[in-house]
């Protein structure tokens, strides 16, 4: 489904009116579909249910309450990687038993948290860790089910920075040292060798490197399935990619799956997947209000009230979100949708074509929804945005716009 569309000229966010909800609840806003969440997470159940997975909604792309519950509610999972995400998904409604922690850097405290709510399992990143879990559920009392991440040295074809799965990255053990991790991890005590893991990355609009990972991994796969009793999970990661750009496709599931299932038959494991941002990246926009409109000798700089710190995407990945002027216009001009923010990066679009806007106008950035609110920051002493959910024509407020006051909760100024 279109979530976002023009009516009489206007954006609409599913049957209700972005400038309506602009002016009830102020700019910066994020705004997101609940429709368009729930159609895309059923697009990916409904494409590999022959291998019934658990799917492990991705906290980190957008951890807001009202997205986990939503999700919790059709029997989602979630894979996380703090403590602060285990908290928010299980005060947002998650099973416990349907939670995946994922991260290289695990405290003992995050770790003794989630032994003692009983999530699924660890995804393990290294032998020290390992012995670390091992000793967190032995001063327990519990079992750690853990699941070692191995990395096949794949390349995802995708921006560096969320390249996962080669061999130069931090993550995960290369495929000969994860045989001895096993071995060595067997003999730890209250350790439970519950499966594999693998992500490669994120944004992959090719299926092909989730193929070629899967099979690098199936020999190792079906040495330990022979070997330990417990190790019955593949966890395949997320990545799949939207469109960000009107000329880019969109990984669909059933081409992802096509090219996965093959090899997850011949595994004949409990398959979990942890989609992001393919669920929610589209379901979701970033409303602006033009506050000045800058002509200089080299390019035209439309100012708005959003910048890096609400959406960090385009200054930190040059990524691209469309702009769309929230009142149609077939005029456009040629230059830089910039923020407040007192940084030469803090743009949302450089050197485009943009909707030619005037000071008090709105715009839109598109495909906003993962990654955007979730890497926000009070940069600049700015508070942060206010969310919205749209179901049809009804609009709930999800976060409130932080205060100044909210800025300083928590500071002292030091004084005895």
């Amino acid at each position: 489904m279109q979530a976002f569309t023009y009516r009489s000229g206007k954006l609409f966010a599913e049957d209700v009116s972005v400038e309506d909800l602009a002016l009830r609840y102020g700019t910066p806003l994020y705004i997101y579909s609940r429709s368009h969440l729930l159609e895309r997470y059923y697009a990916i159940t409904e494409a590999m249910a022959e291998v019934k997975p658990l799917v492990c909604y991705s906290v980190k792309a957008n951890s807001n309450a009202a997205i986990i519950h939503t999700l919790a509610a059709e029997g989602a999972g979630f894979d996380i990687v703090s403590g602060g995400e285990l908290y928010r998904a299980l005060r947002a409604g998650a099973s416990a038993d349907k939670i995946v922690f994922a991260g290289v850097g695990k405290t003992r405290e995050e770790i003794e948290y989630a032994l003692q709510e009983q999530i699924a399992f660890f995804t393990c990143e290294s032998e020290a860790e390992a012995r670390r879990i091992s000793e967190c559920a032995t001063r327990l009392g519990v079992r750690g089910r853990i699941a070692f991440r191995v990395n096949p040295d794949v390349d995802p074809k995708t921006h560096k920075y969320i390249s996962t799965g080669k061999k130069e990255n931090k993550f995960g053990l290369d495929l000969e040292r994860t045989m001895r991790a096993y071995e060595t991890a067997a003999a730890l005590p209250n350790i439970e060798l519950a499966g594999l893991h693998l992500h490669i990355g994120s944004q992959l609009l090719d299926a092909a490197p989730f193929g070629e990972a899967l099979e690098k991994v199936k020999p190792l796969c079906l040495a330990l399935k022979a070997k330990y009793p417990t190790f019955r999970r593949i966890d395949i990661g997320g990545g799949p990619g939207i469109n960000y750009k009107p000329e880019q496709q969109a990984l669909d599931p059933k081409v992802f799956a096509a090219m996965v299932l093959p090899v997850l038959r011949e595994l004949g494991m409990q398959v979990v997947m942890e989609p992001g941002r393919s669920i929610v990246g589209n379901a979701g926009i970033l409303v602006a209000r033009v506050q000045y409109v800058k002509e200089s000798h080299f390019k035209t700089f439309i100012v708005a009230d959003a910048g890096m710190n609400d959406l960090i995407r385009p200054s930190l990945y040059q990524a691209h979100h469309e702009i769309l002027p929230v009142t149609a216009t077939n005029q456009t001009v040629t230059g830089d949708l910039v923020g407040p923010i007192c940084e030469s990066g803090d743009f949302l679009a450089q050197d485009r074509v943009l909707p030619a806007v005037k000071e008090g106008e709105l715009v839109a950035a598109l495909s906003a929804g993962a990654y955007g609110f979730a890497m926000s920051s009070n940069y600049n002493s700015r508070p942060r945005a206010a969310e919205v959910m749209v179901d049809g024509a009804d609009a709930s407020l999800i976060r409130r716009r932080e205060t100044w006051e909210d800025l300083v909760r928590g500071e002292t100024t030091g004084d005895a």
